[in-house]
């Protein structure tokens, strides 16, 4: 495939990827994935965040067969948002440097907080918090 028709095929992809940024899919993110894709060095099945639906999207428009998603990668989930639990927070900053898209915001030493427009509900704050004060919310 030349290079332009996959960069056009790798930017479709990506507009129907969830971006989650969490790398389930075991690529740094969305748009390395669908980069894979394009390429075709990866198949539509591994975005838990995508779902089945997702999938069959990605599928579609890859004119490949339609199978469900990889579940062992992880279980497909309703949107969600990360909060910080501020009475809990110590301010270390860990969160902030998993967070793939930024969103969430603090000093050292100081309470942190996430921008819910801006989480993607990755998960990857979580296991990142020493004091386990991050909980997840439907968005």
């Amino acid at each position: 495939m030349a290079d332009a028709a996959a960069a056009t095929l790798a930017e479709r992809l990506d507009r129907i990827l969830p971006q989650t940024q969490c790398g389930q899919c075991g690529f740094d993110g969305c748009r390395p994935y669908a980069e894979a894709m394009a390429r075709g060095e990866a198949g539509p099945e591994r975005c838990p965040p995508g779902g089945d639906a997702g999938a069959r999207a990605l599928a579609r428009l890859l004119r490949v067969p339609a199978v469900p998603y990889d579940r062992a990668r992880g279980k497909h989930k309703p949107p969600q948002v990360a909060l910080v639990v501020e009475e809990d927070c110590i301010g270390c900053t860990k969160c902030i440097q998993a967070c793939p898209v930024d969103a969430i915001v603090g000093g050292a030493k100081h309470m942190h907080t996430v921008l819910p427009v801006l989480c993607t509900g990755c998960e990857l704050c979580v296991p990142a918090c020493p004091v386990d004060c991050i909980v997840l919310e439907p968005a």
